[in-house]
């Protein structure tokens, strides 16, 4: 298992202080708030560390203030509702006396019933892309610095774009981005640890899609940007250790918002999920 797996599944680990009470940690790196994707992997673990004979099908979250990665962040479990066939949870994140992310859950045992899904967009197998260390011998030397310093950082999750162009050049372009992803290592069976990786892994690339129309990227110094809120939906069961095809699309930006969505397939074709959020993308004014 990779340092970055291990450290990633000890994030996930949260500690139960209380009944429907959790604390989580931040891992110390150079990052000055706490990563969206960690805070909607934790409150979804400790969401359902309460359900403990159903998988969530869904979750809302809304991001309300940055978080300070110096300092544990407590995770409260309200249960909303327990029926015959659903389970509903809403979960507040706390740091310094207040919230900083609220999320609902929803919970379902499984059942038969209609099957449909989207078909996978027709791209290149991950085996035949790039992997990370011939993107950083072969694309990282024409890329801008924090654009090499994100793709050198070691992380959980490895990252295999089939538009990979999108980091070697600052032209507009469509607005798309698809990218193979999967954790750096094998993980537990537990299905409730492959849906908080995947919801951990979800927020990685998503907002950044709404700048792709303006061939910007929310790793500009002069471009502010945040997620305000993120919805994720799960389908079908999957693994978040083998490759998961990440199709994402911007319809809109506006109002200095933009909004993305995404569907990951597994490799067989299925649809596993789907992703919608949006996101602060403003334009910083000189000085500010």
């Amino acid at each position: 298992m990779s340092r970055a797996v291990a450290e990633l599944l000890d994030i996930l680990a949260l500690e139960q202080l209380e009944v429907n009470l959790f604390r989580g940690r931040s891992p110390q790196d150079s990052w000055q708030r706490v990563f969206g994707g960690q805070v909607i992997g934790q409150a979804l673990v400790a969401a359902c560390r309460t359900v403990p004979d159903r998988q969530p099908h869904s979750l809302h979250g809304y991001f309300l203030l940055g978080g300070d990665p110096k300092v544990p962040i407590i995770y409260e479990v309200d249960r909303i509702w327990d029926g015959r066939s659903f389970a509903t949870r809403r979960v507040v994140a706390i740091q310094h006396g207040r919230p900083i992310f609220f999320l609902s859950a929803s919970f379902q045992g499984e059942e038969p019933g209609f099957a449909h899904g989207a078909v996978m967009p027709d791209v290149p197998p991950p085996e035949s892309l790039p992997d990370e260390a011939e993107i950083r011998a072969g694309a990282i030397p024409s890329m801008s610095a924090p654009v090499r310093a994100y793709f050198e950082r070691e992380r959980p999750i490895e990252l295999r774009p089939v538009d990979v162009e999108r980091h070697a050049q600052s032209a507009p372009g469509e607005g798309r981005f698809r990218v193979w992803i999967r954790s750096t290592g094998a993980l537990p069976d537990d299905p409730a640890i492959h849906r908080s990786v995947l919801a951990y892994a979800s927020d990685f690339t998503l907002l950044d899609t709404a700048l792709v129309p303006h061939g910007r990227s929310v790793i500009e110094d002069a471009i502010q940007a945040a997620s305000l809120d993120h919805a994720l939906w799960f389908h079908r069961p999957f693994r978040a250790d083998e490759w998961l095809l990440y199709a994402q699309d911007s319809p809109s930006a506006s109002g200095a918002r933009g909004f993305s969505r995404g569907l990951v397939f597994d490799r067989g074709g299925r649809l596993v999920a789907s992703v919608a959020q949006e996101g602060l993308i403003r334009e910083k004014r000189p000085g500010s």
